[in-house]
């Protein structure tokens, strides 16, 4: 252990030790993390660390799943372009604002814990349905399983992406804090994605990295965590700069990267101007903010024009031959191709493609002839030749 570490860090430590619970030790490790200086002396320590609360994360899923049995748990299934989930503490106005958007009848009370379950509502924007779900509020302590946490932050993983909720008639900050710390343990970053390191397994040949040069640290702690995830043969291909805890990042499965924004609610509320101010000044270079008085129906559209830009897709319109383009369009994840379409439309058209004509911009010119690894943008139409 470095001699430099702080008093606050010593006493973390000594928590841990004493810690006899999954969640205690949790805690314990949070605080060493946190409170561990940052230099190249304890580059390994703060590495140990964030392996060690993984290891501990998986444990406590792995408890709470033998503890559940056959007992109650939340599923939504996904419908439409895209699922976007509600998150936020209890009584932040979750219900009004899925009511504003999607027009589903829910229960909305001035009091805490009115939803109870996951309620899913439709959304339709711009010719396209985004399902959008409110998940009942969440508590400090929810990853470690309080409040029915961990069934709720399971939902929150699963969806494609996050919108926030802030209620702006209290403190805006202490809320962050609470969500994001409880994001953080149940392994849900936000607005980050997972460093570019392909992993390839192989039956035998021992460990090949390409790109070792992006690796900025020790490469023998890289082969320490790779023989700790039981990862003995496989080429490695570092495609970025990486810090040894971004290639811990990359190999932790239990891990899952999400786009998120923050709904600030209840901008009609008294100080809420002054709360608003202090959100974006605290996050605003990492999240979009989008001010909102859900009860009133004040800036919905905003809402909307936000949650379809956060779904990160395009519409993409198709057509036969000599007919005007078909409605309603197909919804696609940005990075599309005209293959991914052929896919949807049939498979016989994707089997049998020949090429593709595309107007829109993605294309130099008119009804332009492309192929099925041509990347098409929002409101491209698309006419597929097959043999």
């Amino acid at each position: 252990m470095p001699t430099n570490v702080t008093a606050e860090y010593l006493a973390a430590e000594e928590e841990y030790r004493n810690a006899r619970t999954i969640a205690e030790k949790i805690r314990a490790l949070e605080k060493m993390y946190a409170t561990v200086p940052k230099h190249k002396g304890t580059e390994k320590l703060r590495l140990q660390i964030k392996r060690r609360l993984a290891e501990l994360r998986k444990e406590l899923e792995k408890q709470q799943a033998q503890r559940k049995g056959g007992g109650y748990s939340f599923s939504v299934k996904k419908e439409g372009a895209a699922q976007i989930v509600l998150a936020g503490l209890p009584n932040v106005g979750k219900s009004s604002l899925l009511r504003q958007l999607t027009g589903v009848d829910t229960d909305v009370a001035d009091y805490p814990f009115t939803t109870v379950e996951p309620i899913p509502g439709m959304m339709k924007h711009k010719d396209v349905q985004i399902q959008v779900v409110e998940v009942p509020g969440l508590v400090e302590g929810a990853a470690l399983g309080k409040g029915m946490g961990t069934q709720l932050l399971a939902v929150i993983r699963n969806a494609d992406a996050i919108a926030i909720v802030i209620d702006l008639s209290q403190d805006p900050i202490k809320q962050m804090g609470i969500i994001l710390k409880e994001f953080e343990r149940a392994g849900i970053k936000l607005n980050k994605r997972r460093p570019r390191i392909e992993i390839k397994k192989m039956p035998y040949g021992g460990i090949i990295i390409n790109g070792q040069e992006n690796i900025k640290g020790d490469i023998e702690e890289v082969m320490k965590m790779l023989r700790e995830e039981k990862i003995h043969s496989a080429e490695i291909t570092v495609k970025e700069p990486v810090t040894l805890e971004e290639f811990a990042d990359a190999l932790d499965d239990s891990l899952v990267w999400r786009r998120a924004i923050i709904i600030a609610n209840k901008g009609d509320a008294p100080g809420s101007k002054e709360n608003y101010e202090k959100l974006v000044k605290a996050y605003g270079d990492r999240f979009k903010i989008v001010p909102v008085s859900a009860e009133k129906g004040i800036n919905i559209d905003a809402v909307k024009d936000a949650l379809y830009e956060l779904a990160d897709i395009i519409r993409v319109f198709t057509k036969s031959p000599g007919e005007e383009p078909a409605y309603p369009p197909i919804a696609l994840k940005k990075g599309s191709t005209v293959l991914d379409v052929a896919k949807r439309i049939h498979k016989d058209f994707a089997k049998n493609f020949k090429y593709a004509r595309v107007w829109g911009k993605s294309v130099k010119f008119p009804g332009q002839r492309v192929g099925a690894d041509h990347v098409l943008e929002d409101g491209d139409i698309v006419e597929i030749h097959a043999r």
